[in-house]
């Protein structure tokens, strides 16, 4: 099967003289801003003021290819304008934000130009000027997808067409609230770069085979050698796992937003998205009704997930409070002790008649959690949810939340509690740690990979 890639309805190439301009502009620009995105330095205004002329020339030249982001290209360049009038204090994006609503024209290969002082999740904690120009991925049967039982108003999967530095990273996101605004407004969209989630998982994947000696099936065979399936694959996983958050029987805030708790929650959140889209793509590749597609797709979304979680989840990033690295060693250790999983004789063999009522049953033993929790105060689903995760994952040796309840300040705090978590409260197993040496290479090498990038 050869690699194909999706052409681009309207819109530019990487290459336009005016895209060029405005990245080089943003770029100059980033060397002048300090942390909350302003231009402290008296000195650099007149420089700044350049480069933001550069910028708002650059996106008049390009708007005319960008017809449906019209309202939003005049507010940013308003905004850009305003910023420099007002001697490059914090910037407020707040009216160019409001007027970009890319998730009202979802239309496969539609483009957007992005420019907003913001940071990049998984890249840079800075609010600084970047840009990126992004295509829409919006198979027929996602649609349809999304227009039945899977409606996600909010969700807009992209891809990459090109970016400024804050992107050369592992960020796979653009989200509404990373940029620059005086208040927070009501988000009506989220963005995930399937492209760049795809060609890492291929990457990750063929290397890990490789290592376990791991035979693929047939569908998973068949990621590794087409970017486009892939894309259209992470596109449907991530549509259910995005609504999931707000879907279930849910201890009140399943984000826990501004909450300090113990990372572990995280962990079990995100799995518990990851299950919900693993389970019902399951349901779907087994109702003869659905649309062959997603039929074709729900069989391959299993897939990614598993393998995913198990290979690039649980080695990525650092050890400290990393919750989808637990979640990883979680799905694993649970395969593992399912017996539907081994490591005999140095590789890796899975029985696939067997795993999707192994990770079904691990998504409802969380849903259980879920839903005592609303029964429950705090501080018991914490310690609940502690003893799900290591009753599975053994914690370290040194843990004082191993020792059970009576060695933790249940009479303090909760603030207590989270801060006797230890940053790497389950470290990697033996397996583990020979993996992530033998990975670490591979994995650092998709830092900034994209769907073309990875051709």
């Amino acid at each position: 099967m050869t690699e194909t890639l999706t052409t681009a309805v309207t819109g530019i190439s990487a290459q336009n003289q005016d895209w060029l301009r405005l990245k080089g502009a943003a770029a100059a620009l980033q060397a002048l801003q300090a942390k909350d995105g302003s231009v402290p330095d008296a000195a650099n205004h007149l420089e700044a003021a350049g480069h933001v002329e550069t910028i708002v020339g650059a996106v008049k030249a390009l708007a005319p290819a960008f017809p449906h982001d019209a309202a939003y290209l005049e507010a940013a360049c308003t905004d850009f304008q305003a910023w420099a009038a007002g001697g490059f204090a914090v910037p407020d994006f707040l009216s160019s934000l409001l007027a970009f609503q890319p998730q009202a024209q979802r239309h496969d290969g539609l483009q957007h130009l992005v420019v907003f002082p913001m940071y990049t999740q998984n890249g840079s904690s800075n609010r600084l000027v970047e840009a990126v120009l992004v295509e829409v991925i919006w198979p027929e049967f996602i649609a349809g997808l999304e227009a039945g039982e899977y409606s996600n108003k909010l969700f807009v999967p992209i891809r990459f067409v090109d970016f400024t530095p804050g992107y050369d990273t592992n960020s796979a996101v653009l989200f509404p609230e990373t940029v620059a605004v005086s208040e927070t407004p009501t988000f009506t969209w989220g963005a995930i770069f399937a492209d760049r989630e795809a060609a890492r998982f291929r990457r990750v994947l063929k290397a890990a085979a490789e290592i376990t000696s791991l035979e693929l099936p047939e569908g998973a065979a068949e990621l590794l050698v087409d970017q486009d399936l892939t894309e259209a694959t992470f596109v449907m996983w991530d549509l259910i796992h995005d609504r999931t958050h707000m879907r279930g029987d849910l201890p009140f805030d399943p984000f826990m937003i501004k909450q300090r708790m113990p990372y572990f929650l995280y962990s079990l959140e995100e799995l518990r998205c990851d299950l919900t889209a693993f389970r019902e793509s399951v349901r779907i590749e087994k109702d003869d009704d659905a649309d062959p597609e997603a039929r074709r797709h729900a069989k391959l979304v299993q897939y990614a997930i598993i393998f995913d979680r198990i290979f690039r989840f649980a080695i990525t990033g650092s050890r400290v409070r990393n919750y989808d690295g637990l979640g990883g060693q979680l799905l694993f250790a649970w395969l593992h002790q399912q017996h539907v999983l081994h490591w005999t004789d140095t590789r890796l063999t899975i029985d696939w008649d067997e795993v999707a009522d192994a990770v079904i049953a691990l998504g409802a033993s969380i849903d259980e959690l879920y839903w005592r929790s609303i029964d429950r105060p705090k501080t018991a689903h914490w310690l609940a949810a502690y003893q799900l995760v290591s009753a599975t994952v053994t914690p370290n040796p040194a843990s004082v939340w191993a020792k059970g309840p009576d060695a933790l300040p249940l009479a303090g705090t909760p603030r207590g509690l989270t801060d006797q978590v230890l940053d790497d409260e389950f470290p990697l197993s033996m397996f583990y740690e020979a993996l992530e040496k033998k990975m670490r290479p591979v994995i650092e090498s998709t830092a900034g990979i994209t769907g073309r990038s990875a051709l």
